[in-house]
């Protein structure tokens, strides 16, 4: 290991006397020499010169999947390194800015180094950087302090790491770059991770119709980031493989390509895609080239394009032609799961048709990258913590991690513990026998916990959930053992566990009201669901909801669905739900719903919003709401939103990320919604 440079260091570390032989030392030194040879000059003064906006709007444009796939990994990349002084940066092939995250305190630093879109961090404009360096040795790198060709640079630490198409071509690098006095050692695991789940989430998007195949040595990686991805044609081609799936089978990516299903795991077509089709999650033992013996899970995002598929590879016509299947086990599953929750609103009815991954990805960039990330573990009994408002589809989504993983076939049990009376929630989680206090069932009741053994139990709102039951919570999931009040014997249980809640637990911990240490034994992943008014996708889920609830000839009036899609939502999909299921049932026998049909509270409250004042800094909820939907021809409101746009801009004289601050939207929402003309400014 390295010993971080001190900023001062008038040499560079290749050439100490403690450094020789060291490989990172000879990267840097090689770095050197190529930046003398780009004639650049340690002590000259910064480059400040940026690209033009139009030039850097065309960039973003050329780059537009790779920065939407990158950014809800920016974010979380960002907030794990949060306070640290550093920002998180998105580069093109080239060393271009992209997209940049930072903290507020280090802004100013990120300014005096040029550290921002448009500025090119090639080695050839800013010498040896983490940024530049990674993309000619196309491996990660970490340049700190004097490491830094340009004295300018002296005070940062960078941590860089390229990120590669599914063909093998460099897309870009995702750095972490920040003060050298924050150096450590553990920021360069992350920006490795980061990008190898960028690469990930892009090889799934890029193969999107074709069979993909997780494999590991190891089944319990499976799902993990150390998985090796192989995109499988009709004909049993392999068409492609991540960098895991390289190392693993020991073959370079064009020596991959050359193989077959049948040639590279043994297996033929037509076996793999029957597996996908059927969803089958239990893995299968392939053996590789090198004799190595690995599991191996096909997956499918499309019955309809698999079933074709399994057709041309050779599968027998009635094995894929049935169309998902769900079995009497797990609709009887959800039914109790209904009833434990006790809603009995459509949204509960609709889960137990349509919770499944595919199903819930609608469109929107946050929730594909969310269930991205909860395909990876769905198939282990990593504890899952579900963020998001009230409303939001917490149980949606935890009933999809239920149906993907190998549990599907035992019983899915919610509780909410913000609806069970706080005298009562012992016993319906842990379970009583007969006597065990006054106005207790004969025989005893079975609690939560042993309903739950062999599948999933869904804690929905456990910040709600009192000090003693977290305690003995905490019990059950170390000792994985049940006592029911009133009995001395132990149960064994075996359940996986998922939670969510509207609240941040770390608040409650600050205040005492949540234990820390089951709060980290229940955030194995933490996802946070975006609220309805902050997703891109409303349209398609009002279609899917209309199509659910009543069938594809139900449809909205043209004003209904301008005041549904200018609608903040604050009760999300659960409050989407109800009102049109009352708006169709006013509606029948019409199959249109037109402004008569929607409810009086909902009228309400579209009232209510249409008369706020304009201003964005009173309103930001109503603008971000009127911004995501400003296409919506004739209104006023949409007018207000784009002037509001308009004003922030020129109050901070062009800068967008200011603008979008102020008005409380992401910085795409802003972009996207203003006019397009000559000389908008660029989005990040």
């Amino acid at each position: 290991m390295y010993a971080p440079q001190s900023p001062l260091s008038p040499t560079p570390p290749g050439v100490i006397d403690a450094y020789h032989g060291d490989p990172h030392a000879t990267l840097i030194e090689t770095s050197w020499d190529r930046s003398r040879g780009f004639g650049l000059r340690a002590h000259e003064s910064q480059d400040f010169h940026t690209i033009a906006t139009t030039d850097l709007r065309l960039l973003r444009e050329q780059n537009s999947e790779l920065m939407r796939h990158a950014a809800p990994v920016m974010e979380t990349l960002h907030q794990q390194i949060v306070d640290t002084d550093s920002m998180v940066v998105l580069t093109d092939a080239q060393g271009v800015v992209l997209h940049s995250i930072g903290d507020d305190s280090f802004e100013q630093q990120a300014a005096k180094v040029a550290l921002r879109p448009g500025v090119n961090w090639g080695e050839a404009q800013k010498g040896t950087n983490a940024i530049g360096t990674s993309i000619h040795e196309r491996t990660p790198v970490v340049v700190h302090a004097g490491e830094h060709f340009l004295t300018a640079n002296h005070g940062l630490t960078c941590s860089a790491a390229p990120i590669f198409a599914p063909a093998g071509d460099l897309l870009g690098v995702l750095d972490v770059t920040g003060d050298y006095r924050g150096f450590h050692k553990h920021t360069m695991g992350l920006v490795r991770m980061s990008a190898q789940m960028i690469e990930n989430t892009l090889f799934r998007r890029t193969y999107f119709g074709q069979l993909i195949v997780a494999f590991h040595a190891r089944a319990e990686f499976i799902g993990t980031l150390m998985e090796g991805l192989l995109a499988i044609a009709p004909d049993g081609r392999i068409l492609a493989a991540n960098r895991s799936a390289c190392l693993q089978t020991e073959l370079s990516l064009s020596s991959i390509r050359t193989h077959t299903a049948l040639s590279l795991l043994r297996r033929a077509p037509s076996e793999l895609f029957e597996l996908a089709y059927l969803a089958i999650n239990k893995p299968l033992q392939c053996v590789l080239p090198s004799g190595v013996r690995i599991s191996a899970v096909p997956t499918t995002h499309s019955a309809r394009t698999y079933a074709k598929a399994a057709q041309q590879a050779g599968a027998e016509p009635a094995s894929v032609e049935r169309g998902p299947r769900v079995s009497a086990h797990q609709d009887q599953s959800a039914s109790k799961t209904a009833a434990s929750t006790g809603k009995t609103d459509p949204t509960s009815q609709a889960s137990r048709v349509q919770a499944n991954f595919d199903d819930l990805d609608s469109g929107d960039a946050q929730v594909g990258s969310v269930i991205s990330r909860l395909r990876r573990v769905a198939s282990t009994d990593v504890s899952v913590l579900l963020e998001g408002e009230t409303g939001a589809g917490k149980e949606w989504f935890s009933l999809a991690i239920h149906r993907a993983s190998t549990r599907r076939d035992g019983p899915f049990v919610a509780i909410n513990c913000a609806a069970v009376p706080e005298g009562l929630i012992e016993s319906e989680l842990f379970g009583y026998e007969d006597g065990a206090f006054t106005g207790a069932r004969r025989r005893g009741h079975q609690g939560k916990l042993l309903q739950a053994h062999g599948g999933t139990l869904f804690l929905d709102e456990i910040g709600d959930m009192p000090l003693a039951m977290q305690a003995r919570l905490l019990r059950v999931l170390q000792e994985r053992v049940v006592t029911p009040l009133g009995s001395n014997k132990a149960t064994p249980v075996d359940v996986r566990l998922i939670c969510a809640t509207h609240m941040r637990l770390r608040d409650l911990i600050k205040t005492g009201a949540f234990r820390d240490d089951l709060y980290y034994r229940l955030n194995g992943l933490t996802v946070r669901l975006p609220a309805l008014r902050e997703r891109s996708d409303l349209r398609e889920i009002v279609t899917r909801l209309l199509h659910a609830q009543g069938g594809p000839q139900w449809r909205l009036a043209p004003d209904v669905w301008a005041l549904v899609m200018r609608h903040q939502w604050p009760g999300n999909l659960r409050q989407l739900s109800n009102v049109l299921a009352t708006a169709m049932a006013i509606a029948a026998p019409h199959t249109v719903i037109a402004r008569d049909h929607l409810p009086d509270d909902f009228l309400d409250d579209v009232a209510e919003l249409a008369a706020r004042p304009s201003e964005p800094t009173a309103n930001a909820p109503s603008i971000h709401s009127d911004i995501r939907n400003s296409h919506v021809a004739g209104t006023s409101l949409g007018a207000l939103a784009v002037d509001a746009m308009q004003r922030a801009l020129a109050r901070h004289h062009g800068n967008l990320s200011a603008a979008a601050r102020e008005l409380g939207v992401s910085r795409n929402t802003l972009y996207r919604k203003l006019p397009k003309r000559p000389g908008r400014p660029a989005s990040v």
